[in-house]
């Protein structure tokens, strides 16, 4: 060469080593191809898909470009809200088996003498969304505290004489659970009827105890609710729970809220302990509107009707409450705990209170949240300090700066796991519920709850809300801002990743 430097050294293939490399590249062009092509479908059917919200959406578009093998398999397992074709017909027939006329209480027209006119819009609303008016009649004891939670719910099974039914997400092979179970196994020695409903994921462990073995022995029907397994997951969403609280003895009393069966001590998760709920004990005629929820799921379940006399009034108590049992999942109109939620928020003139344990709402929540603020209501919502999600907890706290500008107070509570899920407004409603402020009870779960149209109640339950705040720490907007980089760009992230969790 004219410049003197050695001459390139040519590599030189044999034939086989040629056939080889040019395979090699063919095939990473083919998959490739194949690769950008899936992506390409599901991207376009995740942005054509109606039910999609925008924010949702484009999470799952963001994922599927970046990862495009995990995207691709997470999409396949949590991106449709798939309840599975036969599951739905099965729910629907059980549904249409057992809401037959005159089973449920009489519509909110006919209830309006006993609802402000303010609280009819809202339990119109609750109406039209999830199926059930409010009844007048009903005592209610509200429970802050699961030792008495426990306690109550085994004396009234102790003294039931025709049926009782549970229907739990968890249920634990602790005190608390043994205490239910020998109260069921005694009311079963003296023919009462007993059923048990707990949800296949949530209560595997109890579903594989020992004292299942001992309730059936003694006549105690057990079942899984939503089993799990490989070929249920190719027609439906395995994260896709029940995830409700129900309790009714003899059709006259019934229970509903937070409160798992199971110790406020929470042995699978004893770390984050004491678990704090919040449930209410009804006595009148909204329990009829639990027991058809029971009904249902255990027909849609089991296949098999309970014979219970649906047609059987539960009697009325002299000053007795209007309440209203919600009840919402994906076989329903699937965003009914939102808007009832949002009802709630749009109902407040001059105080609104929330607690719960998960906080990961949809945008629209959060504005609400803003400008119920911002026209002059105090709003408060109460969190946990400390969380059995770590994922959840950063999500949730994505969400306060938007709220602390707009003048929500938000407290964090240093006492345990919060894990009530309940609303005040205006000191004049209360509600009691399973449902989280989250999209997984907003848009998956079955969830239930009962809202009290009632002002002593509601000061009652806003008592034991203030008890939670002052076991709390308030978040300043000042010193939230001032927050280091690294848990900004922690909350940053698990804030973008909100819509799918």
């Amino acid at each position: 060469m004219q410049d003197g430097s050695s001459p390139m050294p040519v590599i030189t293939l044999a034939g086989d080593q040629a056939d080889s490399v040019t395979w090699m590249v063919d095939a990473l062009v083919h998959f490739l191809l194949i690769d950008f092509a899936i992506r390409v479908l599901l991207i376009t059917f995740v942005l054509i898909r109606k039910s999609k919200q925008p924010q949702t959406a484009l999470t799952w578009v963001i994922l599927l470009m970046g990862l495009p093998i995990l995207g691709f398999v997470l999409y396949g397992l949590f991106g449709e809200e798939r309840f599975g074709y036969f599951r739905k017909k099965r729910h629907a027939a059980a549904v249409k088996r057992v809401d037959m006329p005159g089973v449920h209480a009489n519509s909110v027209a006919e209830n309006r003498v006993a609802l402000q006119m303010t609280s009819s819009q809202i339990a119109s609303l609750a109406e039209q969304v999830s199926g059930s008016a409010p009844v007048s009649g009903n005592q209610i004891t509200l429970l802050g505290d699961s030792e008495r939670f426990v306690t109550m719910l085994s004396a009234d099974i102790r003294a039931a004489e025709e049926e009782v039914h549970l229907l739990f997400f968890i249920y634990l092979d602790d005190a608390a659970g043994q205490m239910v179970a020998d109260a069921m196994i005694e009311a079963a020695k003296k023919g009462v009827v007993c059923r048990l409903l707990v949800d296949a994921v949530g209560s595997k462990r109890f579903l594989r105890s020992k004292l299942v073995h001992t309730m059936r022995e003694h006549g105690i029907e057990v079942v899984g609710a939503l089993p799990v397994n490989p070929i249920r997951m190719l027609f439906s969403r395995l994260d896709l729970r029940n995830h409700r609280k129900i309790a009714v003895i003899d059709g006259q009393i019934g229970y509903t809220g937070s409160n798992n069966l199971a110790e406020a001590a929470f042995a699978i998760k004893p770390d984050f302990a004491p678990w704090v709920d919040c449930s209410i004990r009804i006595d009148g005629p909204a329990t009829k509107e639990l027991q058809i929820l029971f009904i249902e799921d255990w027909h849609f379940e089991t296949g098999k009707l309970p014979e219970v006399p649906l047609n059987r009034q539960p009697k009325n108590r002299e000053q007795g409450l209007p309440v209203q049992i919600i009840a919402t999942g994906p076989n329903f109109y699937n965003e009914a705990t939102t808007q009832i939620v949002q009802a709630c928020i749009h109902q407040a003139s001059h105080e609104l209170v929330l607690t719960t344990p998960y906080f990961v709402p949809d945008e629209t929540t959060i504005k609400n949240l803003c400008v119920c603020a911002r026209r002059g209501v105090q709003t408060t919502l109460v969190v946990p300090a400390r969380n059995d999600s770590w994922m959840v907890a950063a999500a949730s706290r994505s969400n306060y700066e938007p709220l602390l500008n707009a003048g929500v107070d938000i407290h964090e509570f240093n006492g345990g796991l919060l894990h009530a899920k309940t609303i005040t407004i205006d000191r004049e409603i209360g509600v009691v519920m399973s449902a989280n402020l989250d999209r997984r009870s907003f848009n998956l779960n079955f969830e239930c709850g009962g809202i009290i149209y009632d002002s002593d109640f509601a000061v009652q339950l806003r008592d034991l809300q203030q008890s939670y705040i002052e076991r709390s720490g308030r978040i300043e907007e000042h010193e939230w801002l001032k927050r280091g980089l690294a848990r900004r760009v922690g909350n940053t992230l698990a804030g973008f990743l909100s819509p799918i969790l």
